[in-house]
């Protein structure tokens, strides 16, 4: 006579464990099966019954019911020594696979993808996906970047993070740079709108106008951007724009002036105008650090929300269209939030003299 097993036993703990891992969840099926026979063996249902609710042999059960009485949730989910699936993909063929990845290229490619690394190594597709996933592998993937090499990195970058995270009194602090031919672009044909199911559409040639320059700088405490289109960039066009500025700024104040290393920023003519203008102190980025200005930032805001989808006929559309940008930014703006640590996250390996890096 087969007498049912009696209730098993299960601490507090143990069972808030085993019903977190018998909800649907990321793990293993049989952790989840086995978490589920478990809780019905507590409430004291019959072996056979446990093992039909759960798709398994009423052997299954008994095993997983003896195990957790002599080893509780101890080594629960793991697999015994021998036991489980065996890998199909051997250890040497996923290091060869590794290896291909790391350090070779396919015949007349820059980069493998998981199809000619597959016909490569005899494998399938989804196989070199799950190593490369497993690993972190993005063959598919590329960043650029390019470090500086200004022999003032170190003094320029110090300089400018300073004037954000401690600007001085009685001043503003402005990031300043050019917006450079900025094309009046008009579609071929007309755009056609969004609507449900499809996104907005637009021809991918068009017709090509003249190009206007926009001259901006950033109040680095307000978000304020002061910006002037103009039909070149020069020395003239510079001047101008810092005339512009000296009109706009509260005469008791000094201007501090983030600039890039463009020419035209240290002309002679331009030299000799801030003679004139002591309130004015302009402070350098280090060569192809255009990351350190603020006003970059802004910049492709204006991309991304007014100029690149823009259908402009003209060069005065164009205009148009920046100035308006400009005045519904200054009726509301916002500045950007840069702490020491992100700026500083953003300085290149390379900035460091060789002498320093050997010395780490």
């Amino acid at each position: 006579m087969n007498h049912a097993a009696p209730a098993l036993e299960l601490a507090a703990g143990q069972r808030e464990i085993l019903e977190t891992v018998a909800r649907p969840s990321t793990a293993p099926r049989r952790d989840v099966l086995r978490a589920r026979a478990l809780l019905l063996a507590a409430d004291g249902v019959a072996n056979t019954a446990i093992a039909r609710q759960a798709g398994v042999s009423a052997m299954t059960v008994r095993a997983w019911r003896e195990q957790f009485a002599a080893e509780g949730l101890k080594r629960f989910g793991k697999v015994a020594a021998g036991r489980g699936r065996k890998p199909s993909i051997s250890a040497e063929k996923v290091a060869a696979i590794v290896h291909a990845t790391l350090h070779d290229k396919p015949p007349g490619q820059t980069h493998w993808s998981c199809r000619t690394m597959a016909r490569a190594q005899g494998v399938s597709p989804a196989t070199v996906q799950r190593i490369w996933s497993a690993r972190g592998l993005q063959p598919h993937r590329v960043k650029t970047f390019k470090l500086s090499n200004d022999k003032r990195f170190e003094e320029k970058l110090t300089d400018v993070v300073g004037l954000y995270l401690n600007p001085p009194d009685q001043a503003v602090v402005l990031c300043m740079d050019e917006k450079s031919s900025i094309q009046a672009l008009d579609r071929a044909q007309p755009t056609l709108p969004m609507k449900k199911g499809r996104a907005g559409t637009m021809t991918h040639d068009c017709k090509r106008h003249a190009t206007a320059t926009l001259f901006a700088a950033l109040d680095v405490l307000t978000g304020h951007v002061t910006g002037q289109c103009y039909p070149r960039h020069r020395n003239g066009e510079f001047l101008k724009f810092l005339r512009l500025i000296d009109k706009q700024v509260p005469a008791g104040l000094k201007i501090h002036m983030i600039c890039d290393n463009y020419a035209t920023h240290k002309h002679p003519n331009v030299q000799a105008w801030l003679d004139k203008h002591p309130r004015f102190h302009l402070h350098f980025t280090p060569t192809s650090s255009s990351w350190l200005n603020l006003v970059e930032r802004w910049f492709r805001n204006i991309s991304d929300q007014a100029i690149r989808r823009g259908v402009f006929r003209s060069v005065p559309d164009l205009i148009a269209a920046i100035e308006a940008y400009l005045e519904a930014n200054n009726s509301d703006p916002r500045p950007f939030i840069w702490t020491a640590e992100e700026i500083l996250e953003k300085s290149p390996p390379r900035a460091r003299r060789p002498s320093e890096v050997a010395s780490q």
